[in-house]
């Protein structure tokens, strides 16, 4: 009977999952779902996300689904004010990505890439951050990238997205302190996902979606969550590699 109350308490808060068709953010729902939450999941591509549900044999009645386009920002409001409860953590998981030489190309690849990656992110989370009805806000988490920690040839117009969104996000979180609201930046590697797997990446530096999920639904206090020791190292590398340095990097 007393597990039965802790659950039914824990269903009367809500997460947000924006971009919830990602893998990272499917892996992620599943999660919370077994810790007891209430889960909108918020995608344009809903047909999927039911078919998550149905084929990992998830609740329904615990997740509400909702169309969010992160590009389309004048349908954020009505978006947010629809909402059928105020979020008490709130995802940005949306991805886009095309190569380096497309988007070098492509002004079509880049300029959804900063929509989708960053500027629908920052419309989005502003508005949740500006909500004076919502004080039951409790964490705001972001799926950014060790892309953006340093701008490398290979990849520095996606990369740039995320330095963008990780900065963004350092400053929400200075600015939410005084509210008690905790901002997590998720600074992922190379995941095994729809989105790389027309990638040629090491195999030995592949992590796994639910690996990255247990990262995002076990954040803690700290703003900058690095997972896998292999990038934990990487990450420290290119933090401290003289520029003349990164300049060789691929």
């Amino acid at each position: 009977m007393v597990k039965a109350v802790a659950i039914k308490n824990r269903v009367m808060k809500t997460v947000l999952i924006l971009g919830a068709n990602s893998d990272v953010a499917k892996e992620a729902m599943q999660l919370y779902i077994q810790q007891g939450w209430q889960v909108i999941a918020a995608s344009r591509s809903l047909s999927e996300i039911d078919q998550f549900i149905a084929t990992r044999n998830l609740p329904s009645e615990r997740i509400i689904t909702r169309y969010f386009d992160a590009t389309a920002f004048g349908d954020h409001a009505a978006f947010y004010a629809g909402l059928p409860a105020k979020p008490n953590i709130v995802l940005y998981a949306a991805g886009f990505q095309v190569t380096n030489e497309e988007a070098l190309l492509s002004w079509e690849g880049s300029y959804r890439m900063i929509n989708v990656l960053y500027a629908g992110a920052v419309s989005i989370l502003n508005l949740v951050a500006t909500d004076g009805g919502n004080p039951g806000l409790e964490r705001i988490v972001g799926l950014s990238s060790l892309s953006g920690v340093r701008g490398r040839k290979s990849n520095f117009i996606y990369g740039s997205t995320k330095a963008a969104f990780t900065t963004y996000l350092a400053g929400l979180r200075q600015h939410l302190e005084p509210r008690k609201v905790v901002v997590n930046a998720i600074i992922a590697g190379y995941i095994r996902s729809k989105l790389t797997a027309h990638l040629d990446l090491p195999e030995s530096l592949l992590m796994e979606p639910a690996f990255i999920a247990r990262h995002v639904t076990g954040a803690g206090r700290r703003f900058i969550i690095v997972p896998g020791w292999k990038w934990k190292i990487i990450y420290t590398i290119l933090r401290i590699l003289p520029e003349n340095l990164v300049a060789r990097l691929p």
